[in-house]
């Protein structure tokens, strides 16, 4: 697509990528996820302030994607060994990156949107020197967990996610990254 472009986000984007962050969230739930635990999510882990801080934090890198001028998704990338000793104990390879938001407007699915945003992402953990990305996703989230497949992310574990006041249950899923475009084959 021409028409979309991508940036890395500046802290002026907050609003923008808080809006962003709002409407697609719900899009990973599932079913059962209650609209009182979705928004008590956005208000405190989505806010403006919320992506204040993010954007504040040397950790944390966003990017936005435009589809002509409106935002119509955008990507987390964090820096940092997970803290969750479920995850930490399921990665095979370090250092490591987390992929904490991918997501992309309904409206703009299918557009290679998510595709462009990950390969953003990917480039960017390899010059940062990560030997391998990981994420989390919703284990009922059929569409996500297809895309992630796709683009070479391994299920390699599970852990548990809170949403508002619902422990959810996520697949952990990690793609080791290679500098060498021909790795030696054994």
């Amino acid at each position: 697509m021409n028409d979309v472009s991508i940036r890395r986000a500046t802290p002026a984007d907050a609003r923008i990528l808080s809006t962003l962050a709002v409407a697609t969230f719900p899009l990973a739930c599932p079913a059962g996820t209650t609209t009182e635990n979705i928004a008590q999510f956005c208000a405190t882990r989505l806010s403006v302030d919320a992506f204040d801080a993010y954007l504040a934090s040397a950790e944390h890198a966003l990017w936005l994607s435009f589809a002509s001028d409106e935002a119509v998704g955008y990507v987390m990338l964090v820096s940092r060994e997970p803290s969750d000793p479920d995850v930490a104990g399921v990665l095979q390879h370090r250092p490591t990156v987390e992929i904490s938001k991918i997501y992309v407007l309904a409206s703009h699915h299918g557009r290679s949107i998510a595709s462009r945003l990950m390969d953003t992402v990917i480039e960017a953990a390899r010059l940062e020197g990560a030997a391998s990305m990981w994420l989390g996703v919703n284990r009922d989230n059929e569409r996500a967990n297809g895309f992630y497949q796709k683009t070479g992310f391994e299920l390699v574990g599970t852990r548990s996610f809170l949403v508002g006041t619902s422990i959810e249950a996520d697949f952990v899923r990690e793609k080791p990254l290679t500098t060498d475009p021909y790795p030696a084959v054994s």
